[in-house]
């Protein structure tokens, strides 16, 4: 019985993957040109403390990709605070 709940632990554990969402407007990144900010949140990210304007990031741009994802870092840094730190990695491709 042990053995069965150890190997489940294991398992949850090192197949989890990383959380990502991306929306294409208009044509698509044109120019290749990148920009990544992080969004802040706490407690599981229930709780937004700052999240980054894609407005901003993207300008006057009308061809654009935004991914938002929970990268290897973000999972790190979530893990290690327990939860109530969750940052996630926002990128925005003109």
């Amino acid at each position: 019985m042990m053995r069965m709940m150890a190997f489940g632990t294991l398992a949850c554990a090192v197949l989890t993957s990383c959380y990502s969402y991306t929306e294409v407007v208009g044509k698509g990144p044109q120019k290749n040109q990148q920009e990544k900010k992080w969004n802040h949140y706490m407690v599981y990210g229930l709780v937004p403390v700052s999240r980054v304007s894609t407005k901003e990031m993207v300008g006057d741009t009308e061809n654009y990709a935004v991914k938002i994802e929970h990268s290897f870092i973000n999972g790190l840094l979530s893990a290690v605070t327990f939860g109530i730190y969750s940052p996630t990695t926002v990128t925005v491709t003109k």
